[in-house]
């Protein structure tokens, strides 16, 4: 049996979900772009890459290098620690067209730029 003062906050959470579910559900069925990048001797391979608007994106980076990696981006506003000899995958929200730059938070040199047209 439920706690009465429970019921309140089980109803609150239930129509919080369905709200959810109803105005999510676009997004959730849109196509995420796949963004492929290498790492490798501290550099982006591409260092540009491309991803169409308004759709959400996928970043899947294979570090190559014997050490991590972190992929950031404050346009972006994502981070990940890729470890060495590995492969991150970072997901990022739809995107208005323009330029998002990224780069290597251990080497800050190593920098490349998402185009989102």
């Amino acid at each position: 049996m439920s706690h009465p003062t429970l019921m309140p906050i089980r109803l609150t959470l239930a129509a919080i979900c369905a709200t959810a579910l109803l105005h999510g559900a676009p997004a959730l069925a849109q196509q995420a772009a796949e963004v492929p990048l290498s790492y490798s001797n501290g550099a982006f391979q591409p260092s540009e890459v491309r991803a169409p608007a308004d759709k959400p994106v996928v970043f899947r980076v294979k570090n190559l290098d014997a050490k991590a990696m972190e992929f950031e981006s404050k346009s972006l506003r994502v981070e990940k620690v890729v470890a060495a000899k590995s492969e991150g995958v970072i997901n990022v929200r739809p995107l208005k067209p323009g330029r998002y730059e990224f780069y290597d938070d251990f080497n800050e040199k190593a920098r490349g730029a998402l185009i989102v047209q």
